[in-house]
């Protein structure tokens, strides 16, 4: 089972010619990101990094741009599993409207310590994202 958003292109996120300006992508996927540990692994960001000290940073982001988004289009996100390690986490990204691949981006996050290091996944959280991983595997 996937987790979709949809995401309104803003005039913030485009360049003088109206289309989204390629880094703000990257924003978009982070945003992702931050929902899916708030929505489905019930453990937002604010805990993980104001109050628990740890971080979940990016270590690996590979990136397909397909085609141009532009001001005002209304763009699905999907973000699914794709693998769960002791401390790391694969996923993989689409942006897709009307049925038009935009972007396609395969991404790597690691669970750190309060003193920067990787660290295993809590066990709650590993449970989630196993689940998670679990929708995503065909039987």
């Amino acid at each position: 089972m996937s987790y979709s958003r949809d995401i309104r292109i803003e005039f913030n996120h485009c360049d003088p010619a109206g289309i989204v300006f390629f880094p703000r992508y990257f924003e978009m996927i982070n945003s992702m990101v931050e929902n899916f540990f708030r929505d489905r692994l019930e453990h937002p960001f604010e805990r993980i990094t104001m109050e628990e000290g740890h971080g979940v940073p990016t270590v690996r982001l590979e990136t397909d741009f397909r085609a141009p988004s532009r001001l005002g289009d209304l763009v699905r996100f999907t973000l699914r599993v794709t693998g769960v390690g002791r401390s790391s986490l694969d996923l993989h990204h689409r942006a897709e409207m009307a049925g038009e691949l935009r972007l396609e981006a395969r991404q790597r996050i690691v669970w750190i310590s309060p003193e920067g290091r990787a660290a295993p996944w809590p066990d709650a959280i590993r449970a989630r994202l196993e689940n998670e991983y679990q929708k995503e595997t065909p039987t």
